[in-house]
This record gives structure tokens, sequence and C-alpha cells, in this order.
């Protein structure tokens, strides 16, 4: 590794460090000057203000503007996370879809709360979500199953999720069976795979700032609505 103190760096072969420098004073200077959006003002709903990000995100975001991180913890406390795509919200809360016997189904199983996180590099903004989680009902988890494309349908059946894989051949020969299986009929929901919806109690809505100086809003639930507060960055 080329020795250079303060800085990580690829490996031999380039200087190109690895970890970017911070904005340098200019940085900051040409971003104050571009045009700034107008400051982040409170909403009524939180859950309207997110569908509005959401949909700018999805003008700009190069690949799933609907992708979280969701945050869970099993039952010893040992948080885990991992990258998930949401697929619906409402006033209700915020819906994934996956494997019940997976390392997620088994910690919310254990521990029914979770954290979400979006990022939009693209738009400088991020939205944190924390809360409690419930099963969606298996008529809504029918529904979304119904709309997936066949090749994913048959996914679900042969995927032992999170399970030890002994090669990917493995994979592919049940992924053939299941579809020797269902032949050219309708491929019903696995007994296995459902979704989940995280009510929110808590949400963040953050927003890049020159020097550091972000803007951080808050909202969590309260008995008939929403309160609001801001965070120092």
């Amino acid at each position: 590794m080329a020795d250079r103190r303060g800085d990580l760096y690829i490996g031999f072969m380039t200087d190109a460090p690895l970890i970017p420098a911070s904005p340098s004073e200019d940085d900051y200077v040409r971003q104050v000057t571009a045009a700034a959006p107008p400051p982040l003002l409170p909403e009524g709903d939180p859950i309207a203000l997110f569908e509005d990000w959401l949909a700018r995100a999805g003008e700009t975001e190069p690949n799933d503007p609907n992708a979280m991180a969701l945050a869970t913890a099993d039952a010893d406390g040992l948080p885990d996370l991992r990258m998930v795509l949401l697929k619906s919200v409402d006033a209700r809360g915020f819906v994934f879809f996956t494997n019940t016997h997976s390392a997620k189904g088994q910690e919310l199983a254990a521990n029914p709360q979770a954290a979400l996180l979006f990022h939009w590099k693209s738009q400088r903004r991020q939205v944190r979500v924390r809360g409690r989680v419930e099963a969606v009902t298996p008529e809504e988890a029918d529904a979304y199953f119904a709309s997936r494309a066949r090749s994913s349908q048959l996914g679900a059946w042969a995927s032992e999720q999170s399970a030890p894989l002994p090669d990917r051949l493995a994979l592919e020969r049940r992924v053939a069976e299941m579809a020797l299986k269902f032949g050219l009929g309708k491929v019903p929901r696995p007994p296995h795979w459902s979704g989940y919806r995280v009510a929110p109690q808590v949400i963040e809505f953050w927003r890049d700032r020159p020097f550091r100086l972000h803007e951080r809003l808050v909202y969590e639930r309260a008995e008939g609505g929403w309160t609001t507060s801001r965070l120092y960055p």
C-alpha cells in the first residue's frame, strides 16, 4: 500500500484515494452560490412529503429509487442490515416483501421492530423511519405476488433464503424443479413468502446543506397526529 499519512489508498497500481477527500472551502462556496432550494418546512402529513421526495428521486436516481436499508435485531439485540425494495406506502406504513424463513423474517418474529433508511445521492436527501412491524394481510401478499414476473414467482419457491447453499447449480436445479412442478399453470404464493409493514413512529427528513450544516426535520407520532421538531446536524 502507498504510505501516505491520513489517506487510505486502493493498492500498488494506483494513487487514486479509496476514500474521497472532504470538500474544500471552494467546493462549499460553489454549492452556496448555486441555486439553493427553499428551507425545509414542516408539512401536515409526513407520508405526503415522503411521496414527494420519492417521486423526485425517481426522476434522477439511476437505479431503484425505492431501495431502502432495512435494520432489524435478533432476540439477543444483535443488529442486522440489508437492502430491500419498498413496494407500497400509505398512512399505515412502509411495505416490503420477503421469505418469512429468511434471517430478516426470523429476526422480525423475535423482535417486531425495524428501522429504514432511504438515501438518494442524486438528490442529496435521505429519510429515516423507525417503528413497529406487522405482517400484511394474506390478500395483500397474494395481490403483490400475482403481480411479479413468473420467473420471480418460481424463484420464491426455489430459494431457501438465508440457508446455506452448496453451489449455484443447486439453486438452478431447484428453479428447474419448480418450473416442472407448476408447468404452464398459475404459480401460487408460497406459504413462507409474505410482506411486512413498518408502522412509523418516527420519520426524519434530512437534506444536505453547505458546510455540513444539514437540515433535519423530525416527525413523531402523537395522539391524533404528528409533532415536528428540528435537530442539530
